[in-house]
């Protein structure tokens, strides 16, 4: 069975980080592309950063570059995402997705609220 288990969300005030976890199991985690997206109430979903199966490629969204970092770890089959400088408009509902060719694995979301 395949499960996608994001943890670490939470809120914190502007400014200030945390850093988010996505243990994966029930698949082959080290062929998989691995993806964070994140839901605003209201807004669609957007992709905030992406990661190749071996961790040589990433990707971010403009609005996160230099404040985001995705990494992964195929050992421990999990993808993290450093969120640093955090910004009101950076709350939302933070989703793990594992791509490969067409299969889409997508976790259940752990809420971020950036507030003072």
């Amino acid at each position: 069975q395949v499960q996608l288990v994001e943890s670490g969300g939470g809120s914190v005030q502007p400014g200030g980080s945390l850093r988010l976890s996505c243990a994966a199991s029930g698949f082959t985690f080290s062929v998989y592309s691995m993806r964070w997206y994140r839901q605003a109430p209201g807004k669609e979903r957007e992709l905030v950063a992406g990661i190749s199966p071996t961790g040589g490629n990433t990707n971010y969204a403009d609005n996160v570059k230099g404040r985001f970092t995705i990494s992964r770890d195929n050992v421990k089959n999990t993808v993290y995402l450093q969120m640093n400088s955090l910004k009101p408009e950076d709350t939302a509902v933070y989703y793990c997705n594992g791509h490969r060719f067409t299969v889409d694995y997508w976790g259940q979301g752990t809420q971020v609220t950036v507030s003072s």
